[in-house]
C-alpha cells in the first residue's frame, strides 16, 4: 500500500510548502498593512445556494422542480425564500464585518437584517423583469420553441436572472455579495455583467459568450446584444486629469430599442440613441444619434460593390 500524501513520505515537502506559504502570507500582509484584514468574508459556494433557492422561489415549477399543485405552491415558495434569506443574511453580515474596519462609525446591529428585508421586498419586481427578458428572447430568437426553453437553457437568460438578483443587493450596499453572484453567472456563461449596471426590462442577450457590461452602463427597454459585445470604459490612464463625470460615469448609455451585433465594442460615456443599430465588430467612442445604423467602412464598400455588380449584371441582361 502506498503512503498517504499527508504521511511521512511527503513530510519534508509539506514542511517546505508550509514555510514558503507562511512567507508569502507575511509579505502580502506587510504590503497591505494600511488595509483591513479578513475575519469573515462572503463565500461563493453559499451564495450559489442562495441563487438556487431564489430561482426556485421565483419559478417554482420550471427552476424549482415543484410538482405539488397550486394549493401548495405558496408554501413551497415560502420555504425556498426562507432558506435563501437565512443564508443571505449571514453572507451580508460577513461582508459588513469586512467593511467595518474601514468605517469610522459602527454599522447598526441590524444592518444585515435591514438589507435582506429590503431585498426580499424586491423579489416580485425581479420576477416581473425576468419574465419580460424571457418574452423578449422568445420574440427575438426564431430558434426558440417556447419561453420555458429560454428560461431553463439559454445562457443569456441565466446571466440576466443573476443580474436581476445581484443589482438590488448592490444598490443596498452589499457590493461584494452582489459581485460574487454576478461572477457565478460569468463562470457558467462567459457573460460578465457588473451588478451596478442599470438594465431596463425586455433585455435579451443572444448567444452571449464574451459579453461585458460595465458598472455604470445604463441600458434602456427592449435592447438586444449579441455575443462578444463590450459596453466598457476607456483606459484608466491619466485619471487625475478626468472630470468627475468621466471618472464615475465611465460606461455607455444605450437607449430603448437598440440592437448591438456581435463583436461590437462601445467605450466611455457615449450615448447610443433610441432605435440605433450597431453592426458587428464596430469600435465606437462617440455618440450615435437615434435611428442610426453604424457599420464598418469596409462593410459599406462591400455593399456598394455588390450593388454595383448587380446593377451591371442586370444592365447586361437587358441589352
Amino acid at each position: 500500500m502506498s503512503a498517504s500524501p499527508t504521511g511521512s513520505a511527503f513530510a519534508d515537502e509539506i514542511a517546505e510548502a508550509v514555510s514558503a506559504l507562511n512567507g508569502a502570507r507575511t509579505a502580502w500582509r506587510q504590503r497591505q498593512s494600511g488595509l483591513h484584514g479578513v475575519s469573515r468574508f462572503p463565500a461563493p459556494a453559499e451564495l450559489a445556494r442562495v441563487v438556487e433557492h431564489l430561482s426556485a422561489a421565483l419559478f417554482p415549477v420550471r427552476l424549482g422542480g415543484f410538482r405539488g399543485g397550486a394549493a401548495r405552491e405558496d408554501d413551497f415558495v415560502a420555504a425556498e425564500i426562507g432558506a435563501a434569506l437565512a443564508i443571505l443574511r449571514e453572507q451580508v453580515a460577513s461582508e459588513l464585518d469586512y467593511w467595518q474596519a474601514e468605517s469610522r462609525q459602527a454599522f447598526d446591529p441590524d444592518q444585515a437584517d435591514t438589507i435582506v428585508r429590503h431585498f426580499a421586498a424586491a423579489l416580485a419586481e425581479v420576477r416581473t423583469l425576468v419574465d419580460s427578458d424571457v418574452e423578449a428572447a422568445f420574440i427575438g430568437d426564431p430558434a426558440a420553441r417556447s419561453v420555458d426553453e429560454i428560461l431553463i437553457s439559454y445562457p443569456g437568460a441565466l446571466a440576466v436572472l443573476h443580474h436581476r438578483l445581484a443589482h438590488p443587493l448592490h444598490a443596498l450596499g452589499a457590493v461584494i455579495v452582489a459581485r460574487v453572484i454576478s461572477e457565478l453567472a460569468n463562470a457558467r456563461t462567459g457573460i460578465d455583467i457588473h451588478p451596478g449596471a442599470t438594465i431596463g426590462p425586455s433585455f435579451f442577450i443572444d448567444h452571449g459568450t464574451g459579453v461585458v457590461i460595465g458598472e455604470t452602463a445604463i441600458i434602456g427597454r427592449n435592447v438586444r446584444l449579441y455575443q462578444h459585445v463590450t459596453l466598457g470604459a476607456r483606459s484608466p490612464l491619466g485619471l487625475s486629469t478626468l472630470t468627475p463625470r468621466e471618472r464615475f460615469a465611465r460606461h455607455p448609455v444605450v437607449e430603448d430599442d437598440v440592437v448591438v451585433y456581435a463583436g461590437a465594442t462601445i467605450l466611455g460615456r457615449v450615448r447610443i440613441g433610441r432605435g440605433a443599430t450597431i453592426g458587428g465588430n464596430v469600435w465606437l467612442l462617440e455618440d450615435v444619434p437615434a435611428g442610426t445604423v453604424v457599420v464598418q467602412p469596409g462593410a459599406i464598400r462591400l455593399q456598394e460593390d455588390v450593388a454595383e455588380g448587380l446593377t451591371r449584371q442586370l444592365a447586361g441582361q437587358t441589352t
